[in-house]
């Protein structure tokens, strides 16, 4: 099994181990919008954080959803102090110590979004392998079956880890056939991640008109997760945001086709509306490219029986 250590920020990494509760996500940036270096990451699998040299220490962790590529405004709006920075200036004086050559004030960054970290007390910090290059700035993958150093590290990491190896009513097989290569956990997605999946999933478009104007769009959960809705792609849309509060207050819905739905309410109520009625019974102009992210016809439903023409407060 494979997992990776990135390098990391030692004040990124005290700031957030200084959080109490500590967070349930965070957003490991890289100053550049470029791709990591080490190819794609399963989802779930281990990351863990190790200190800048001299401090050759590796100090806590995550599991791993998706690397996408945010502007420093988004990335603050959707995770805030999770980004590792008391706030947005923070944050980009931050960018810039390791960026100076970018002279753009909302510059993109790489974003490894992890959910469910972790992190040791200094007492259980682990040294970094001796075989470990000074000249590694960002980070290195291993191999838990590897007979050298992948295996001794995964030896000191795995009684530190909160979480099995596997789910236990799970067996291999069936690990493997519904999530491909076996992982180590199937981490919880929290909100900032939903929004940025999302965003992402919509390619910076909102899902009714297509606008692609960032500051004004969205991630909207379909069934609120005040009710049990999932932080799931397919229990979301991303919408321009007059229309997810219309959307959240029930006088837009959605169908099982896709088609859009717009209350007779706006009318009545505000002697208005041409523009909302405009995309009555359209389809969405902009969907997922994964099939299995598309709207849940089953979310779709609920928020039709119990949000739509409700006019929630």
């Amino acid at each position: 099994m494979k997992f990776y250590v990135g390098v990391t920020d030692d004040q990124w990494f005290q700031f957030l181990a200084s959080r109490h509760p500590h967070p349930d996500e965070v957003n490991f940036w890289r100053p550049s919008g470029q791709h990591e270096h080490w190819g794609p990451i399963p989802k779930g699998s281990l990351f863990l954080f190790k200190l800048h040299h001299p401090n050759n220490f590796i100090v806590g962790g995550g599991y791993f959803v998706k690397y996408i590529r945010l502007s420093v405004s988004w990335a603050w709006m959707t995770f805030l102090e999770k980004n590792g920075a008391d706030n947005r200036d923070q944050l980009y004086k931050s960018i810039r110590k390791y960026n100076s050559k970018s002279h753009s004030h909302n510059p993109m960054i790489g974003c490894t979004l992890l959910a469910e970290p972790f992190f040791w007390e200094k007492e259980q910090w682990i040294s970094s392998p001796p075989e470990w290059p000074k000249n590694i700035v960002q980070g290195k993958s291993f191999d838990s079956e590897d007979n050298t150093v992948g295996a001794r590290l995964w030896n000191q990491v795995k009684p530190l880890l909160a979480k099995p190896l596997l789910e236990q009513k799970k067996s291999l097989q069936e690990v493997e056939k519904h999530y491909g290569t076996p992982q180590i956990v199937q981490p919880r997605i929290g909100q900032g991640i939903f929004r940025a999946l999302v965003a992402d999933a919509y390619q910076w478009r909102c899902s009714i008109t297509g606008e692609r104007t960032q500051p004004v769009l969205e991630a909207a959960h379909i069934k609120p997760y005040s009710k049990e809705g999932p932080h799931a792609v397919n229990n979301g849309l991303l919408m321009r945001s007059d229309f997810h509060i219309l959307f959240d207050r029930g006088y837009i819905g959605i169908d099982s086709d896709f088609k859009i739905k717009i209350s007779s309410k706006i009318k009545e109520e505000f002697k208005n509306g041409r523009e909302y009625y405009a995309y009555q019974n359209q389809k969405l102009k902009v969907f997922p490219e994964e099939r299995s992210e598309y709207p849940s016809q089953e979310y779709l439903e609920w928020h039709l029986n119990h949000c739509y023409e409700r006019f929630l407060a």
